[in-house]
């Protein structure tokens, strides 16, 4: 769902955009388009990153450690988890205390590329590195009562694609891209109950994944462009899981009494989000 954040941030690029040709139409006059996209070029960026909704997202558990999903916590012969899930940070112990949802962060970062023009048609690469903090969490509730919050945190991405695109005879180039990536992504979690012990394992690691998407060009000199560019970014986050030991809970506890220790993630292993973007270039 887009949410009116969002819907601002695509008003506020438009109209930059719309502003950036206003302003270039008399440059545009002075400039020799037949030398634009063809060769290398800078570029920096910023914009919004926007999770994607998961309003089902839940936790899943591997009570036998078999490294199997799907096993249900019990307590007293039922599920321990019959509360529910939710999709952000638990406010309480309980489902009636709340849940805070995701929230979109700003992103920024910068690339180096390489375009080749042919007539009217553009294809190139680029090496990219961007930062935007984007988080995903879920909560589960369990009949304690007591709330378990798994959190992933986006520190920085690192992408190389390729881009093909039309030029109308230079001046503006409409492109679509695509290509691989890697992430960092920090774990942790939070839980009212402080009997059990919780160890992140596989923490901090770096995963893959991939973005797709495209965009549009300004050069409002022979050498410096403005833009607006949309990716889909996603990757698979399925490694890391919280290991729930015993702590000071007793030999009987449930997360426990199966095989000493239970194996807790979020069911859906998939991090996305997209990336409404403006840029800024320098072309050599």
């Amino acid at each position: 769902m887009i949410n009116a954040d969002k819907i601002r941030a695509g008003s506020a690029m438009s109209l930059t955009m719309g502003l950036a040709f206003a302003v270039a139409t008399p440059v545009m006059a002075q400039q020799d388009p037949a030398t634009h996209f063809n060769g290398p070029y800078i570029e920096g960026f910023g914009g919004l990153a926007a999770r994607s909704s998961d309003n089902r997202s839940s936790l899943e558990f591997d009570t036998n450690q078999d490294g199997q999903y799907g096993d249900t916590v019990r307590a007293a012969g039922n599920n321990a988890f019959s509360p529910g899930f939710c999709d952000g940070r638990a406010l309480g112990s309980r489902p009636e205390n709340g849940c805070r949802g995701d929230r979109d962060r700003v992103e920024y970062g910068g690339r180096i590329g390489y375009d080749y023009r042919i007539n009217n048609f553009v294809v190139g690469g680029l090496i990219e590195a961007s930062k935007n903090n984007s988080v995903d969490v879920t909560s589960g509730y369990s009949t304690t009562p007591a709330s378990y919050a798994l959190q992933r945190k986006l520190d920085y991405n690192v992408s190389a694609r390729l881009r093909a695109g039309y030029t109308p005879g230079g001046g503006m180039l409409f492109y679509v891209t695509g290509g691989g990536s890697m992430a960092k992504i920090d774990h942790d979690v939070f839980s009212t109950n402080v009997a059990n012990s919780f160890d992140y394992v596989r923490d901090n690691k770096r995963v893959w994944g991939w973005q797709a998407g495209g965009g549009g060009q300004l050069m409002v000199t022979n050498n410096v462009s403005l833009g607006v560019e949309y990716l889909y970014n996603r990757y698979n986050d399925d490694k890391a899981y919280v290991l729930v030991g015993r702590g000071t809970a007793p030999a009987t506890n449930p997360f426990v009494v199966t095989s000493g220790a239970t194996r807790m993630r979020v069911a859906d292993d998939r991090f996305d989000y997209h990336s409404l973007r403006a840029t800024v270039g320098f072309h050599f």
